[in-house]
């Protein structure tokens, strides 16, 4: 990275997107250095990819323009940003600004997009990575010096020495069960370094699960054991990389209120895509922008309403920097007036029972144009029910009463195209069409994954595929199983502005099962409660106008909510607190 005037110019060039072999090496084509006889853009013979000298670009951005897959990214920013770089992926590659400080006997947690160096800075933390500062090679006298004077210094230098112990539960725990082996009583018993092990499976309810192996354990069965085996090992640092992953809500606060009491004694810091969760957890956050694949900034520490918000506004004042054209609000929606030629989906009550499990729904109806969130734990029947409006499996008793075309995603995906992105899309809709390009493609981001293979997507690729793979077909109910399982907080709010200006032209009704309040609250009109005993018994209510339907829920898994009176997000109240039990004392679990 170089200095030019008062501006820092960096170059950064996505070698996953970036194939050489199927253009015409625009960027060095029409670069204007490398006409004048510069050595602006060069092939890199090793790599068989190109190079951009940061000292000789000039910023045209015409390569940006020019590159057929969108591989390259130019930009200028402050030049006193070039003493905060803490970390660089090579030449040409993804860095980070700025590290977070841990603080003692808080939660600290990290919200931004996905790309953007979260988990970079997690592994820098908890000393699997040493920072490179943008050179050739990391070293840890280097980041001693660099931190000199700072909180840092005493952290990584503690940390370096062995004086601090950090335990860290990773991002993606389905990828558990290809390395650990054993019963989950045999793993948890072998790591107890506190002696909490009964206490912990108490708390996580994960007694039913002591007996079964890892690879007999379900997502979030999975989540939880990696949550339990980070809390009975003894460290000073505990790092959580999105914990409420799989969890429904009810679980995701449960395992919030365990991590608050580890805090009490503990440095915690996290990443969690979730705001309610990551409102309800931690006591500072740290907002990181930038662009993702290129470069991320750590803000400066804010209470974690404040941090919260000011991500939502898009304006980060301390920075002057705007992340966000306009600021996101969530609006309180009168309840909806049925009208019987709206009138698109009935059903009466419906029973279903395999397995030992059994459900009964309670008979209601849908109309065009809404959309209809559905709550409730895991294991209760909501996806059951979501099959049985797909026509996917036949009721027991009861029926659904349309001759409505359903288009369906399902919650798990499997990606079994073997073609790329572009391919599969084009089986369910005309490329081109202008509606799909700009109502779905362009928020959900799919031009830069048109020319990736189906099987090599990440989570969060995948899940952005599957909704435009569901809403792109011609259907008059669209049914979404957890749409924003994988995705960032950026991304779920644009998938949920989607849903609703889809649904409202063409006419169409949304049914949307998701574990995220603030989700569920930003999209919804109504919504559906899910009860009962996980994996035994499930029993739903019909559609409901969102005050009843949250005070429903929130009642059953015994937490409330009030809403903040900036942004109008939903934030969930201390258990025990004055407003908690105001708000019980008054039946208002959602306060409107």
């Amino acid at each position: 990275m170089q200095s030019t005037g008062e501006r820092l110019r960096i170059a950064v060039i996505d070698y996953s997107r970036c194939q050489p072999k199927k253009c015409s090496l625009e960027c060095i084509k029409f670069c204007p250095g490398v006409r004048m006889g510069d050595e602006t853009i060069v092939m890199d013979d090793a790599r068989g990819k190109p190079v951009i000298s940061e000292l000789l670009c000039t910023g045209c951005g015409i390569c940006v323009k020019k590159c057929p897959f969108e591989a390259i990214t130019i930009v200028n920013l402050p030049d006193e940003l070039d003493r905060d770089k803490v970390h660089q992926y090579g030449e040409n590659g993804f860095r980070v600004f700025r590290l977070p400080y841990p603080k003692e006997g808080a939660v600290t947690g990290l919200i931004g997009e996905n790309g953007i160096g979260k988990t970079t800075i997690l592994k820098i933390l908890a000393g699997e990575l040493v920072p490179n500062f943008g050179e050739d090679s990391a070293d840890k006298q280097r980041v001693l010096e660099h931190f000199a004077g700072t909180q840092l210094y005493d952290y990584f230098k503690a940390l370096y020495a062995g004086e601090i112990k950090t335990v860290h539960k990773p991002q993606y725990v389905d990828a558990l069960p290809k390395v650990v082996s054993g019963e989950v009583r045999e793993l948890l018993s072998s790591i107890d370094e506190r002696g909490e092990m009964r206490e912990i499976v108490e708390k996580l309810e994960l007694e039913h699960a002591l007996e079964r192996t890892l690879d007999q354990l379900s997502g979030g069965e999975l989540q939880r054991v990696a949550i339990a085996a980070a809390l009975l090992r003894e460290g000073d640092v505990y790092i959580f990389d999105e914990p409420s992953s799989y969890l429904d809500v009810a679980q995701r606060l449960r395992v919030g209120r365990v991590i608050r009491e580890l805090a009490q004694e503990k440095r915690v810091i996290l990443v969690e895509h979730d705001l309610v969760v990551l409102d309800y957890l931690a006591d500072y956050v740290h907002v990181l922008y930038g662009k993702p694949g290129a470069y991320g900034i750590v803000s400066h520490p804010r209470s974690v309403r404040q941090g919260i918000n000011v991500y939502l506004n898009g304006y980060l004042r301390e920075e002057n920097v705007r992340i966000r054209s306009e600021p996101v609000r969530f609006e309180v929606r009168p309840p909806v007036v049925a009208r019987e030629e709206n009138l698109l989906l009935s059903f009466s009550k419906l029973s279903k029972s395999y397995n030992g499990f059994e459900l009964e729904v309670a008979g209601g109806e849908f109309y065009r144009g809404e959309v209809v969130g559905v709550l409730g734990p895991n294991a209760t029947g909501k996806t059951t029910f979501v099959k049985m409006l797909a026509g996917v499996i036949e009721p027991d008793e009861g029926e659904v009463s349309t001759s409505a075309r359903v288009a369906y995603k399902p919650q798990y995906i499997k990606p079994e195209f073997s073609g790329t992105v572009l391919e599969a899309l084009a089986k369910v809709v005309t490329l081109g069409d202008a509606f799909f390009e700009n109502e779905i493609a362009r928020p959900l981001d799919l031009k830069s994954l048109y020319d990736h293979k189906v099987k090599e997507l990440s989570g969060g690729e995948l899940q952005r595929v599957a909704i435009a793979l569901c809403l792109a077909r011609e259907a008059d109910v669209y049914l979404l199983d957890e749409p924003s399982a994988y995705l960032d907080v950026e991304q779920r709010l644009r998938v949920a502005k989607m849903i609703r200006r889809v649904m409202e032209k063409r006419e169409a009704l949304a049914i949307v099962v998701d574990h995220d309040i603030l989700f569920i609250d930003y999209i919804s009109d109504r919504a559906m409660v899910f009860s009962g005993e996980p994996g035994v018994r499930g029993e739903a209510t019909p559609p409901l106008e969102m005050r009843s339907a949250m005070n429903t829920f929130l009642r059953n898994v015994d937490i409330t909510f009030r809403r903040d009176p900036e942004t109008g997000r939903p934030r969930a109240n201390k258990p025990g607190s004055v407003k908690d039990r105001e708000q019980k004392a008054r039946g208002e679990y959602y306060y409107l």
